[in-house]
């Protein structure tokens, strides 16, 4: 039995997005991180990261002094649940619409334009 992942909150994604670009990291490494695009206290990401090891965002190694964390899922499957939340509420559950919004929204470049090309029809053949 698989279950959906835990939707993060945004403070809780930025940090997913850390650890997922750096691997296992202690709070030091993710705070440095996340202190260059914004002012965020250590103090406050180390709540957080606790928080989302309560929640199951991430798990913990406390062999050493520095605790190192890390993502308990992947990029993919996180994506994938916040999509499946965005197209349920806001397209009602229409893929295509998402889609079509997302590129009149920030039209895509020939090498994105070629990529979704080649995933329509890869799914094309597999539906068949």
């Amino acid at each position: 039995m698989t279950t959906d992942p835990i939707r993060p909150s945004d403070g809780e994604l930025a940090i997913l997005r850390v650890l997922w670009d750096r691997g296992p990291s202690t709070v030091r490494d993710v705070h440095a991180d996340l202190s260059k695009g914004r002012d965020m206290g250590y103090t406050t990401v180390l709540k957080l990261m606790q928080i989302m090891v309560d929640k199951g965002l991430v798990t913990r190694d406390e062999s050493a002094r520095s605790h190192v964390y890390q993502a308990a899922q992947g990029e993919a499957p996180t994506q994938a649940c916040l999509l499946r939340e965005l197209m349920d509420k806001a397209f009602e559950g229409s893929a295509a619409s998402l889609v079509l919004r997302a590129l009149s929204e920030s039209p895509a470049d020939p090498a994105e334009l070629a990529a979704i090309q080649a995933t329509l029809d890869r799914l094309r053949k597999e539906r068949r």
